[in-house]
């Protein structure tokens, strides 16, 4: 896949999807949606869901989780560029308002296109993640379709 316009660096690739990922751990909604290009794909790999496109339903999608944490760390393990693809592998704590607190490893494929995030692809173990969840949260996230985050 090729940028359309200008070439951007490698560098600056990273400070995007750098910049997407803190404001994430903020719960930035609007910072992360300043970094997604318009097109977006975003895709646990692992889970049958189909993702969601364009940035508003991105965000939908993740606040579906994210509303029932207090905060989500981030510990960033390798972050690499390669034209317009980005690799970052994380873990991710995520701490429930109810005081559980899960952590899990992600690899996170990122394409960019016109030096923003065209698709995010997260791969991950979801027996090894989604078993730590505590109860309620499962129970949650069940009530959830692909019609919440679907235009």
């Amino acid at each position: 896949m090729s940028n359309t316009g200008a070439t951007l660096s490698n560098e600056q690739h990273k400070a995007t999807v750098e910049r997407m990922w803190r404001a994430l751990a903020r719960m930035d909604w609007d910072t992360m949606k300043s970094c997604m290009h318009p097109e977006i794909h975003y895709e646990d790999v692992p889970t049958e869901d189909p993702g969601a496109h364009g940035p508003d339903n991105v965000i939908k999608r993740l606040r579906i989780a994210f509303d029932h944490l207090t905060s989500q760390e981030q510990e960033l393990h390798h972050l690499a560029a390669d034209g317009d693809v980005v690799f970052l592998d994380h873990t991710e704590t995520w701490i429930f308002k109810t005081g559980e607190k899960v952590s899990h490893t992600f690899a996170t494929l990122h394409v960019m296109k016109d030096g923003l995030v065209v698709r995010w692809s997260d791969y991950w173990d979801v027996q090894g993640f989604v078993g730590q969840f505590p109860a309620w949260f499962l129970q949650e996230m069940a009530r959830h379709t692909a019609a919440d985050f679907s235009d």
